[in-house]
């Protein structure tokens, strides 16, 4: 498990430095999402560059991931990184690490046809690992994971979320 000591090593390092200075831990992101055509959006956040779109159904074009799916993989995705993360750094050899998000959702929300919300009524995950480790040492990595994840607490907890427009006139 050479990736997981390299995970591991790099952990330390950046948990020692955040505690001898917390600011280097302070940020902010910026993305942004501009409409290309129709419904369909660019995104930018540094080099990146990704596409969402809707179905045609809805007046979409298709020719990307709807922004559901990209929302879904980030939890996902901060999820399996995170548990890895806390694998390696609690010594626990992961073999195979895969998550899987289940979001249900009721579109009238979003068309306003029903007074469900416009987002998703029920988030779930299953994790799947295959581990030579005990499934309480398994847990335990699992229960870290959770506890920091970034994405997990996104979802869970309400933000304060602030509009401001730049408006500019024909």
């Amino acid at each position: 498990m050479e990736e997981q000591e390299l995970i591991k090593n790099k952990f330390i390092r950046t948990q020692k430095a955040l505690s001898l200075k917390p600011a280097l831990g302070l940020g902010t992101g910026i993305s942004v999402s501009r409409i290309t055509k129709g419904l369909s959006c660019e995104i930018r956040e540094g080099d990146y560059v990704y596409h969402t779109d809707m179905p045609s159904q809805v007046g979409g074009n298709e020719t990307g991931p709807t922004p559901g799916v990209l929302g879904r993989a980030a939890l996902g995705s901060c999820l399996a990184i995170g548990y890895m993360m806390w694998a390696s750094k609690m010594d626990v050899p992961i073999d195979s690490l895969e998550v899987q998000i289940s979001a249900s959702y009721d579109d009238g929300g979003l068309f306003d046809t029903s007074d469900s919300p416009p987002g998703y009524t029920v988030i779930e995950y299953l994790v799947k690992v295959k581990s030579p480790a005990s499934k309480e040492e398994v847990e335990q990595v699992l229960d870290q994971g959770d506890k920091h994840s970034p994405y997990l607490d996104v979802f869970s907890r309400a933000q304060p979320c602030i509009r401001k427009v730049a408006y500019e006139p024909n």
